[in-house]
């Protein structure tokens, strides 16, 4: 299995796994790389080193889940960043129901007890939003690519 480093145009970093060169390179060719970020397909392999995880047993045995501080979030590299902002957007992808067009009804009707309260996402203008706040309505605009709205190859 190689991980590679690959690079969009738009200066997105992100790991990409093959099982081997002739497998990156064909899929390169057939236009199958995409960036996880913006959907850009004009991908190339970054310089890297190989990394040895001898130590990956005992570090994960002492490890301490924590949650990160405003200052640890605010030292991360633009990598490392871009990498939890995609963990987070994933995990919202999997862990909500999208209703497309129809999110301000169902976040009204949600509201005012007339469905189940669950976890919604969709699709809703500015004036839309902006009504539902005005409402009460606790929602968050996110605006994602579509390439993070489908599942990983």
């Amino acid at each position: 299995m190689k991980v590679l480093d690959l690079q969009c145009a738009q200066h997105h970093v992100f790991e990409g796994w093959f099982g081997s060169e002739d497998d990156y390179q064909s899929q390169l060719t057939r236009g199958l790389l995409n960036c996880p970020m913006c959907g850009d397909a004009n991908v190339s392999k970054k310089l890297s080193a190989p990394r040895l995880n001898l130590n990956a047993t005992e570090a994960a045995d002492n490890a301490t889940p924590t949650s990160p501080s405003l200052q640890d979030v605010a030292n991360l590299e633009p990598a490392q960043l871009q990498a939890a902002l995609l963990k987070m957007v994933r995990h919202l992808v999997a862990n909500t129901e999208d209703v497309g067009n129809s999110f301000p009804e169902e976040a009204r009707k949600m509201h005012y007890g007339e469905a189940e309260a669950r976890n919604i996402r969709g699709h809703a203008t500015p004036e839309e939003t902006e009504g539902l706040i005005d409402e009460g309505i606790a929602v968050m605009p996110l605006p994602l690519p579509d390439v993070l709205k489908e599942p990983l190859q």
